[in-house]
């Protein structure tokens, strides 16, 4: 096990935004998308402050955590486990299937990988109108023989 400082403070930062989703916010688009949406940036956070996994790793393991969690709703899992009357269980794993959710985590596994709180410099996009090729001589030179 390990610990990154940087993600462990993204993952607080968005496990609080969360909290907050679901304590305060019962509207038809924010809880139920925008909150899967940071569910599996908050799950791959996590992932990355606290494992060894290299980004896309996590990446692949948070976005498969998700559609497992989904698969899970299709199928009653909280109630056939005897959860569906416990209120956390409720709003971490959801009840009710929606194959839309689905985009919804794959968006989030796109935010996840572009907003990474540890991605270095070699690994940003490049600004717009920046030139593409690699710093040094604009021309190869050779040496005489």
């Amino acid at each position: 096990m390990t610990f990154r400082l940087p993600y462990a403070l993204a993952t607080l930062a968005l496990f609080a935004i969360e909290v907050a989703i679901a304590l305060f916010v019962h509207d038809r688009f924010v809880r139920p998308h925008v909150g899967d949406v940071l569910a599996v940036v908050l799950v791959y956070l996590g992932l990355r402050a606290l494992t060894r996994l290299p980004r896309f790793g996590a990446l692949v393991a948070a976005f498969a955590i998700a559609c497992a969690v989904e698969v899970g709703q299709a199928f009653d899992l909280l109630d056939r486990l005897g959860l569906a009357s416990n209120a956390v269980a409720r709003v971490v794993f959801g009840m009710g299937f929606d194959p839309w959710d689905f985009l919804a985590y794959l968006a989030g596994a796109g935010i996840a990988l572009v907003g990474d709180p540890g991605r270095s410099a070699a690994h940003q996009l490049p600004k717009p109108g920046a030139s593409l090729a690699p710093p040094g001589p604009s021309r190869v030179t050779r040496a005489a023989p």
